[in-house]
């Protein structure tokens, strides 16, 4: 097996690291990686890296991704999905104006907090560990964006929706505060994730018989060109600095005959390395 990306369609039931184990097992390796995880209850497309392209992923994770879902108005749960409790019932009179209303009032830049059960860590603690223990503990609002949160069908009680959302967004905090914004309550119950950036899921496939492995260039190819010559390539591999480059930020790296060698950041005066890919 070599190094590259697979493309996986996550099942409902597991975790991503329970699919990460048996891509794993399925290839008779170790060193894979996934790039953003999904809820157990969530199914859809998981990028993973394999060999040195888990080395990449890090740069995957700010792109946009697109979800199709559906939102149980009347009912709140404490994980705010379809895998917790209910804690609150509410009657249900939203027209389908209104429901279409207060999703268009979720679009553009937003400040979501993370919700309690989530991996993110407040002091070196999980909130999803310390919710479970009956520890509350609140993360800092964070500034999201939601591009497109679009209805798709409303029978008076679920909403069925489209979402496009920049990384790290909460798909059940949406569903949460569009609740909030009709006086019912909502909560998640179905989440498909069908895009992460140009990767659909249609060119997915399962856990158990992953493949086939993409190109470890196709991690980067978001992020602007070095194209190096033969001599600086050999100096990338060796992770030694090369001359500025066109612009702030991230720049893939390649050599003459277009292969990755490096991801370089803008340092001043000079490209440093970020990541070193050898020959």
């Amino acid at each position: 097996m070599g190094h590259g990306l697979l493309l996986i369609d996550k099942p409902k039931g597991i975790t991503s690291h329970d699919a990460v184990d048996a891509v794993r097992r399925a290839l008779s390796i170790r060193k894979v990686g996934h790039a953003g995880t999904l809820d157990p209850m969530a199914t859809g497309l998981l990028v993973l890296g394999v060999g040195r392209a888990t080395r990449l992923l890090r740069f995957l994770g700010d792109m946009d991704k697109e979800y199709q879902g559906t939102a149980r108005l009347g009912e709140e749960t404490d994980t705010l999905d379809a895998d917790g409790q209910i804690v609150r019932t509410a009657r249900v009179d939203a027209s389908e104006a209104d429901v279409g209303a207060g999703m268009a009032g979720l679009t553009g830049e937003l400040q979501q907090r993370p919700p309690a059960y989530s991996a993110v860590k407040v002091g070196g603690r999980r909130l999803h560990r310390e919710a479970r223990a009956g520890r509350a503990l609140e993360a800092e609002p964070r500034t999201v964006r939601v591009d497109a949160f679009d209805l798709r069908g409303f029978d008076g009680r679920d909403v069925e929706f489209r979402a496009i959302v920049s990384g790290g967004t909460y798909v059940r905090s949406l569903a949460a505060d569009l609740g909030q914004r009709l006086g019912t309550g909502a909560h998640l119950v179905r989440l498909v994730r069908t895009g992460i950036g140009p990767f659909r899921l249609e060119d997915a496939s399962s856990p158990d018989a992953p493949g086939p492995l993409l190109p470890l260039e196709r991690a980067v190819d978001h992020l602007p060109r070095m194209a190096l010559t033969e001599d600086e390539a050999e100096a990338a591999r060796h992770g030694r600095p090369l001359g500025p480059p066109d612009g702030p930020g991230f720049h893939a790296a390649v050599d003459p005959d277009g292969r990755l060698v490096g991801v370089y950041r803008d340092c001043g005066t000079r490209a440093c390395p970020e990541v070193v890919i050898p020959r």
